[in-house]
């Protein structure tokens, strides 16, 4: 440190009858003399200067600020597990809410959104190509808030030869990348606190990141190789497997009363739409009989044309009339279903609307509460047991399995909630409040995309017999895109790009909080829907749109990464950005105009604030603690320089 030649020096004299008094104690000024100088102190402690600035990634300490145990009598002993015990079961309460809002908002979703959904799906020309299948995964999985549902329309139209296996490769790539929003979106209700921000969003991120990196690395392979299709092909061939049983229902069987008794949507609709059944087109997706019979006869049908028959032997003419006997299903309708809008005369997005407004509010209340409740209980010894638990390692030299167990725990309990939904939007707020690290919440998250690929797995082989090979091989590619993945970005630790990017991501969204908010809209909404448009014009147009977007993006990055590694090699003009305006390079313009924006606007919200007002005057007055006075007569070793010399006042500030 700068002051550690000043670590011993004289006491601050006082300053009076200056020359005077001194030229008496000093008989003759020309003898050469040393005159002895006592051992100066700093007026602190130079020690306090040394503070090192907190690490925002550092998990916080949540210190107990309550009574001691030990230090209740017996009724605030039994007031202490009232209160415990009440916190609990609220705590179980709200996250049953928590859960069942989310299956709400599905629901909500594909009531708004559904039959867009099924309408994009017909388009077969340009799901050829597999960019814009990537871009229509994404698109309506966010449309139905729900991979495994934009998953099965995907089995559904393999299984009725619409769609082939080799097309549909991109599409579930898409569906991996629209599940991971949901998070995304909780990390958001943490915007009021800096630091719980940054380590929400970089949770939740560390999803987007891992899907994102994942597709931009197997989705050129599998165009130029065919390697999910070809590799999950040879599965299928390999192993005789039988048509099984329905997916089991774990965490259903306990949202069930209260979801089907809010709303409760028929499936088939959407399916209907995407696999061309025009009937389908002017049905409700609310489902009003839950209790149905179906009779299936063996009828004489009129066919436009003998090629239309079931069968040459099962075909006969009658004057102009062509006859074939066909199996004919009739449904009867013996009970209504029992939830809140089944005698209701308002539109599919009408209802949607609602929903999503009444889900959305409960979604954000429960996270609130749960938050609140977690910090209040989280503390002293408690919160050191579950952190241990979570977040230390095995020791050596087993250390590197710890996150292959983390990876396990997330499979698994992704597998019971079957929702990588609902179990990475539960983590998320365990990290903004600093229960799990980032690191730790990757390999979790990581697990979770196995665990939700494996519950399509259980429900494909319950596909008939002849579209079990095609469905199967479906959800398979879902894994194995998800086991590639882990393996390019997860078993070598310089390999872990996405925690690194996540953390960068956090950093900028901690200081410019409204750059949260443009994340979500630009990389699940306006990219999506830009390529998506530019498909629809032909590929040609989409070749020559953004093959240049994409090189200038390349160049960018490879220009920052010799900036700050090898400037020397760059040219004097590229060594930085500041040829190039400021509002360029830089979000700090944008913040201004943001600013000015919630300053005069009827919603402004102080939290969205890079700097709230009493957070600057907290920074100036660290910034003057750390301020150093220090008294020194003498900056060399002679005595006559010292009694020549005016006393010097040195301030300094540790930066």
């Amino acid at each position: 440190m700068v002051f550690a030649a000043f670590q011993r020096m004289v006491p601050r004299p006082e300053l009076e009858d200056s020359s005077g008094d001194i030229q008496k104690d000093i008989p003759n000024m020309n003898e050469d003399k040393s005159v002895p100088i006592a051992a100066a102190h700093s007026t602190m402690a130079l020690t306090e200067t040394e503070q090192e600035q907190d690490d925002p990634w550092d998990l916080p300490e949540l210190q107990d600020s309550g009574v001691k145990w030990s230090e209740l009598d017996t009724k605030g002993r039994i007031m202490r597990v009232a209160i415990t015990v009440t916190k609990v079961i609220l705590l179980l309460g709200c996250l049953y809410m928590f859960v069942c809002s989310l299956d709400v908002l599905s629901s909500a979703f594909q009531l708004v959104g559904g039959k867009a959904a099924g309408d994009i799906f017909q388009e077969n020309a340009v799901l050829s190509n597999p960019l814009a299948g990537l871009v229509i995964g994404v698109l309506v999985t966010l449309l139905v808030q729900s991979s495994s549902t934009s998953s099965s329309i995907v089995v559904s139209m393999v299984s009725s030869g619409l769609l082939q296996v080799s097309t549909a490769v991109p599409v579930i790539m898409g569906t991996n990348i629209g599940t991971s929003v949901t998070n995304t979106m909780v990390a958001m209700t943490q915007v009021g606190d800096r630091n719980k921000f940054r380590r929400a969003f970089a949770g939740a991120t560390v999803h987007d990141f891992f899907n994102w990196l994942s597709v931009l690395v197997l989705l050129p392979l599998e165009v130029a190789t065919g390697y999910l299709y070809i590799v999950t092909g040879l599965l299928i061939d390999s192993f005789h497997i039988q048509s099984g049983e329905n997916a089991p229902d774990l965490l259903n069987v306990i949202t069930d009363p209260l979801t089907t008794s809010i709303i409760e949507l028929d499936e088939s609709v959407i399916s209907g739409i995407a696999t061309g059944d025009d009937a389908a087109k002017n049905k409700s997706l609310i489902k009003i009989w839950c209790d149905t019979f179906t009779n299936t006869t063996l009828m004489n049908v009129t066919v436009p044309s003998e090629q239309n028959c079931t069968s040459p032997s099962l075909c006969w003419t009658d004057g102009n009339l062509v006859w074939t006997l066909k199996n004919v299903s009739e449904t009867y309708n013996i009970a209504k279903c029992h939830h809140i809008f089944v005698n209701t005369n308002l539109s599919d997005l009408a209802v949607g609307l609602i929903l999503l407004a009444f889900s959305l509010l409960v979604l954000c209340s429960c996270l609130v509460i749960i938050v609140k409740l977690l910090n209040s209980m989280l503390k002293g010894q408690v919160a050191v047991v579950i952190k241990k638990i979570l977040n230390t390692d095995f020791p050596f030299p087993f250390g590197w399995l710890t996150g292959y167990i983390a990876l396990i725990v997330g499979a698994g309990m992704t597998f019971i909630v079957q929702s990588s939904s609902v179990f990475t939007s539960a983590i998320t707020p365990l990290v903004g409040i600093g229960v799990i690290s980032i690191e730790r919440a990757y390999p979790l998250s990581l697990g979770s995309n196995i665990g939700t690929t494996t519950t399509a797995i259980l429900a494909a082989m319950a596909s008939p017999k002849e579209t079990l090979a095609d469905s199967l091989q479906i959800a398979l590619v879902h894994f194995l895109f998800n086991i590639s993945g882990i393996l390019l970005w997860y078993p070598i630790p310089f390999t872990r790009v996405p925690i690194r990017l996540a953390k960068a991501l956090g950093n900028q969204t901690a200081q410019y909080r409204w750059f949260a908010g443009l994340y979500i809209i630009t990389c699940f909404f306006v990219i999506p829907l830009f390529i998506f448009s530019l498909s629809l014009a032909g590929w040609q147009v989409l070749v020559g749109v953004l093959v240049p977007i994409v090189v200038l993006i390349v160049f960018a990055i490879v220009v920052n990464m010799m900036q700050a590694r090898r400037p020397e090699w760059l040219p004097s003009c590229l060594r930085s950005w500041d040829f190039l305006p400021l509002w360029m390079h830089s979000l700090e313009p944008w913040d201004r105009v943001v600013s000015w924006m919630l300053d005069h606007c009827c919603c402004c919200c102080k939290c969205c604030r890079v700097e709230s007002p009493n957070e600057k005057p907290a920074l100036e007055e660290e910034k003057d603690s750390h301020a150093l006075e220090i008294y020194n007569p003498v900056m060399n070793g002679k005595g006559d320089a010292a009694v020549s010399m005016p006393p010097i006042i040195i301030k300094a500030t540790s930066l």
